[in-house]
């Protein structure tokens, strides 16, 4: 079993590079530790190396990365295909991950991003009329909840 806590340490004090390099190594001695391949992808992620964190993202997901962990590394791997532009990518990642997260409020609203950029945009905001009917505190926003659902299922219909 591999421990992270010297890794976590790092981090927590900003010493992401310090980390990063650990990470790399320990990434290299244990590629089939999906944890550590997926801490390794959040490091290289948080210090805007995206396409450097692609294959550890991809290790983490193929070598049974679970519960919460696998959640971030979906959308982590998502959005980061996104901010390269490679939204094909992007959008089978989220929608894979929300077969196993069907209620990842997170993945869903990054998905909508993609089919944004996909120029998907019925669908894009159909997606987050839902979200927002779904998760809004606002008072005034739930009265209407009702109407936001209605209209999202059909955003171009004219009402005579």
């Amino acid at each position: 079993m591999v421990n992270l806590t010297s890794i976590h340490k790092l981090r927590k004090n900003g010493q992401h590079e310090e980390a990063k390099a650990r990470l790399i190594k320990l990434a290299s001695q244990f590629p089939n530790n999906s944890t550590v391949q997926y801490e390794t992808a959040c490091v290289h992620d948080f210090l805007g190396l995206e396409r450097e964190a692609i294959p550890f993202y991809l290790s983490a997901i193929q070598n049974d990365l679970s519960g919460d962990d696998l959640r971030g590394a979906y959308l982590g791997l998502g959005s980061t295909y996104r901010t390269l532009g490679m939204y094909k990518e992007s959008k089978q990642v989220f929608k894979e991950g929300l077969q196993y997260f069907p209620e990842a409020t997170e993945i869903k609203v990054f998905l909508a991003m993609t089919q944004y950029n996909l120029d998907e945009h019925h669908e894009s905001m159909t997606s987050l009329l839902n979200i927002i009917a779904d998760t809004t505190t606002d008072l005034v926003t739930k009265e209407y909840a009702r109407a936001i659902y209605q209209y999202a299922e059909n955003l171009d219909r004219v009402w005579e």
